[in-house]
Order: C-alpha cells, then structure tokens, then sequence
C-alpha cells in the first residue's frame, strides 16, 4: 500500500495536521482559555468556528493523538477534550507563533498581552506552563510553586488590560 503522506519531511508531515487555521485555534482555546467542552470550544472564540468545521478538526486531533476524550461524568452526552503530551508539547510552537505575530502584526493589546509575556518569559516560562497543562489534562502532579502559575498570570494580565481599555472608554 503507498504511503498516504505526500513526502516524510517533518514539517511536511506536521502540516498535514495541524496545518488549518481552526486546529490550531482548538488547540490555542484549550491551552489558554481552559475549553475542554465541545460547547465551550464552539463558542468561546472570537473567530466563530461553524460547528461542522469543529467537529471535523476534534476528529482530526483525536486520531492523530494530539487530543483524547472521556466521556463526562456530569453528563452522559457530553466529552471532556484534553491535551494529550503530543499537544502540550505544542506550546513552544504556538508561544513563538504568538511572539512573532506580536513583533509584526497588528495584534490587539488584549490579545497580545499573553504573546508579550510569553516571549519575555521565554523557555523557562514555556516548561513551568507545560507542567501546569500535564497536570490539567493528563492529571501529572507536579510541585507546587509559590504564587500563581503561568496560566493564572496570563489571565490576570489580560483581564487587566481589559479592565483599563473598559475605564479608558468609560472616560471618553
């Protein structure tokens, strides 16, 4: 049988899963909005994914593993969707997608807060954040830091920078 995969270049072979805009989207809402619901995933982004292309790109992640699901306990209808190791250990790629799209894009501060600290961050950053994921979603305790974790600061600065846009407007 021939092999499927137009050539076994690795970014070749990358692209042919994660290369749509909307899987790594899903991707990027779990990681950093905590979206684990098919709901959740359907609603919670700003670029409106229709519910056909979201199921499809679910079915995508699941297969080549980057993604798993269980069914939830609260409700037998639904699926909790997690971060497999394979997609956690996508942060470093969408950490410096972000951080480029920063540097050269028209990013809004709101939405580029979390690029800003993240590039400033850098690696070390990146590996406490994975900690966080696989502990998250794969259930791996990991040792405690003091203070919040990456995800919590990430939230808090851009809640902030919400919060200042609303009072700037407020003013005008």
């Amino acid at each position: 049988m021939p092999d499927p995969h137009r050539s076994g270049c690795p970014i070749n072979l990358t692209l042919e899963v994660l290369g749509d805009k909307w899987s790594l989207l899903v991707i990027r809402d779990m990681m950093f909005g905590s979206r684990r619901h098919y709901r959740e995933l359907l609603g919670g982004s700003e670029e409106g994914i229709s519910s056909n292309i979201l199921a499809d790109r679910l079915k995508t992640l699941l297969a080549a593993g980057i993604i798993s699901r269980q069914d939830d306990p609260s409700h037998k209808q639904k699926g909790i969707y997690s971060l497999t190791e394979q997609g956690i250990e996508l942060l470093p790629i969408l950490a410096q997608m972000a951080g480029w799209g920063y540097k050269y894009l028209p990013v809004s501060e709101e939405l580029g807060i979390r690029a800003r600290l993240l590039t400033e961050g850098g690696p070390t950053m990146w590996a406490e954040f994975m900690d966080e994921l696989r502990e998250i979603h794969l259930g791996v305790k990991r040792r405690k830091k003091a203070g919040p974790g990456v995800g919590e600061r990430l939230q808090a600065a851009y809640r902030e920078v919400v919060a200042a846009k609303a009072a700037e407007a407020r003013k005008t």
